[in-house]
């Protein structure tokens, strides 16, 4: 390998991509870990992750909804 060449990099796993996908719905996230999953994330994973967080979050406020309306 001479001094140009980049090692490969390894993507991340889908565990990984998880908890990306959970800080970046919390809303926090260090400059260098986005730079860090921005290289090394799957974008498939990304998407997946996404949409797997949007259906727990619409089930958590539906189950929160119904508990408060099931008490009135």
């Amino acid at each position: 390998m001479t001094s140009d060449e980049k090692p490969p990099m390894k993507t991340a796993s889908f565990g990984a991509t998880m908890k990306a996908v959970f800080w970046s719905f919390f809303g926090v996230r260090k400059r260098r870990d986005y730079e860090h999953d921005a290289a090394n994330l799957n974008p498939i994973h990304v998407i997946v992750g996404g949409l797997i967080g949007v259906a727990l979050f619409i089930g958590i406020l539906v189950f929160i909804v119904r508990m408060v309306v099931a008490k009135s």
